[in-house]
């Protein structure tokens, strides 16, 4: 089974990130978990009549991804621009052919309240695409307490434990819908 995951977030340290690697390293047996790479992809744009090659790279990890993490950063109660673009990208291929019918989960680290109302969102945006959002466990994380060091790793013992077992629901999620 393939888990694509995705950062909302570019910063080098970033607390997003620290818990999409912490997942990555703690993925369940029999799952390749790869994160890609955003930081290249210009915004969407109609007029941009070639993809540019980031794009490309994107589009390729998405074909053949049986399920997408998404760490999902919080900007002003809302969605982090990156993360929507990410996602803005392949939405615009004929028939939605890269994400529809795609499990997906959510991952966020942010302020008091983590990133809620940002992964409320995403939820919405995710009615739009057809993919299938797994409804429990969530993760929400403070960015700003002492679950992170400070170059973003993550060490909470629970919220670990937390992501461990949202993999393993995803994985089971995943051959549900497979079915």
């Amino acid at each position: 089974m393939k888990f694509l995951a995705i950062c909302g977030s570019l910063r080098k340290n970033s607390t997003n990130m620290g818990l999409l690697r912490y997942a990555q390293a703690h993925a369940p047996a029999g799952v390749d978990f790869t994160i890609a790479d955003i930081s290249e992809i210009p915004f969407y744009n109609a007029d941009i009549t070639e993809k540019p090659i980031p794009v490309l790279k994107l589009f390729e990890q998405m074909a053949v991804a049986d399920a997408l993490v998404l760490g999902c950063p919080e900007y002003n109660y809302s969605i982090a621009p990156a993360l929507k673009n990410a996602l803005d990208w392949p939405s615009r291929e004929p028939g939605n052919s890269l994400l529809t019918g795609k499990p997906v989960c959510f991952m966020g680290a942010g302020g008091g309240m983590g990133t809620s109302r940002a992964q409320y969102h995403l939820r919405q945006v995710c009615v739009f695409l057809n993919l299938h959002p797994l409804n429990t466990p969530e993760v929400f994380a403070n960015a700003f307490s002492n679950s992170f060091d400070d170059r973003g790793n993550l060490v909470d013992a629970k919220i670990q434990d937390n992501i461990v077992a949202q993999l393993n629901a995803l994985v089971t999620w995943t051959t549900q819908l497979k079915k």
